[in-house]
């Protein structure tokens, strides 16, 4: 069978390929490939800067043409170094051959091509290109597609904030809420969430087989290694790799910061899960409506049905997002001794998660698109539930002295239909200041919200 959409075993490469096309360079071998190029590339002409009396600095020409190697790579580059690795059985050591081969022919860099992947172990190379593709799969993707939800809950968080709505607590009618604060719960929730995934310090080692710089020292005993490591790792792209300086490892880096990025990652997931269970449910209840598209089907049988496919495929997706985020956050921190090679198959599914993740996210971005408020639905719910009037009833009662306030309402109210004649009825027989008795009649289910509006538009 040839390989296509139909034939891939996860469905990122099959069904949803299209959804992913812009993280499918970042976080694909391909991506990892091109980044493995890119940091043995610095770390050359960095080395070539430092002043060492066997490598003179590069000339602009020969830079030039590295830089190309790294913005010109192409999958045919890639299959070559696949090509190489089906002799070598080792990914890095083909990425050096590559680059070597490609210097052939360029007679300053061909006398200097033994200081490609010099006093490097392979995990200075492996755990660079990671945080590098974490870094662009986070700033240009991950974090876009989640500013994109928020975005469109805060609209409307702010269009919807003074559309009162009945709460369920428990599943009961409770004291009523608007839509808009309903959702700018949501909104601040995720906003805290989306600081803590882009605070994560993304970082990088390049201190040899050990963590030692044992092979720089042999080679160069008196050049201080550490601050040359650290120049490289630090400084901006494409002179360095633009991240953050890991001083103690052994031969990987711990990947702390990996369980702390997927982590907080998995935290607004989870926020996203409660949402769309949430919306799945004021759907039901038809609060929302969903626009309807031409063509579409709801049902094979129903021809009635509009379901909320959107929020459903985002709950399934976010929660495989989460199940592979958790492993990786458990799993990559622990390593026997100073290195054993378990984390290297679990590395590769980083994209995978990820690419769970930013599937949810277009799913949710697109059920958001489609909704529509049922203001008759919710007003309807609301003028049915006049219960939920007990709770400032009571409180007034309490704040004049009134006796049993509590239990006088629960008798009245638990486990009857109430009115609006019934409950106001309540209230005239209270012995209650006229200002408070007056301002108890006015209240309705639909304008007992208190600060919800407000709240709403300041999200």
């Amino acid at each position: 069978m040839m390989f296509s959409a139909l034939s891939a075993l996860s469905p990122l490469d099959g069904r949803y390929a299209p959804r992913l096309a812009a993280l499918r360079p970042i976080m694909s071998e391909f991506g990892y490939m091109k980044r493995r190029v890119q940091v043995e590339i610095a770390w050359l002409i960095a080395l070539s800067d430092c002043g060492l009396e066997q490598f003179a600095p590069l000339t602009p020409n020969a830079r030039r043409y590295l830089g190309q190697l790294v913005d010109d790579f192409s999958e045919t580059d890639g299959a070559a170094i696949k090509t190489i690795e089906k002799t070598t059985n080792h990914d890095v050591k083909a990425v050096e051959y590559w680059i070597k081969s490609r210097l052939v022919g360029q007679a300053e860099l061909l006398a200097a091509s033994e200081f490609v992947h010099f006093a490097c172990t392979s995990e200075d190379i492996n755990n660079t290109s990671h945080a590098l593709q974490l870094k662009a799969g986070r700033d240009q993707i991950l974090l876009p597609a989640l500013d994109s939800i928020i975005s469109q809950m805060r609209e409307m968080a702010h269009a919807f904030a003074g559309v009162p709505m009945l709460s369920r607590t428990h599943g009961q009618t409770a004291s009523p809420s608007t839509v808009g604060k309903e959702i700018a719960n949501v909104v601040a929730r995720l906003d805290g969430a989306r600081s803590r995934i882009a605070g994560v310090c993304l970082l990088a080692k390049m201190n040899g087989a050990v963590g030692n710089y044992n092979a720089h020292l042999a080679a160069w005993p008196g050049f201080d290694w550490e601050a040359f490591s650290r120049r490289v790792v630090e400084a901006p792209e494409p002179q360095g790799l633009g991240l953050s300086f890991q001083a103690y490892s052994i031969q990987i880096e711990p990947h702390d910061y990996m369980a702390e990025l997927f982590d907080a990652v998995a935290r607004a997931n989870t926020i996203l899960i409660d949402w769309s269970r949430d919306v799945w449910g004021y759907v039901s209840l038809g609060y929302f409506k969903q626009k309807l598209r031409a063509g579409e089907v709801g049902s094979s049988t129903m021809p009635h049905k509009v379901n909320p496919i959107d929020f459903e495929n985002a709950e399934g997706n976010l929660g495989l997002a989460n199940a592979l985020l958790r492993h990786l956050s458990e799993k990559l921190p622990i390593s026997r001794w100073q290195r054993d090679l378990s984390d290297s198959t679990v590395l590769r599914n980083i994209g995978v998660a990820l690419g769970h993740a930013v599937l949810a996210y277009h799913s949710l971005a697109t059920g958001l698109g489609k909704l529509e408020l049922n203001q008759a639905a919710i007003a309807a719910d609301l003028d049915a539930a006049w219960e939920v009037l007990a709770e400032p009833i009571q409180t007034v009662m309490r704040r004049f002295g009134l006796p049993e306030p509590y239990e006088q309402l629960k008798n009245f109210t638990r486990g009857q239909p109430m009115t609006q004649e019934l409950m106001q009825g309540f209230i005239n027989k209270l012995a209650l200041p006229t200002e408070a008795k007056q301002r108890l009649l006015a209240m309705t289910p639909a304008n007992y919200t208190g600060l919800a509006a407000d709240l709403a538009k300041r999200v």
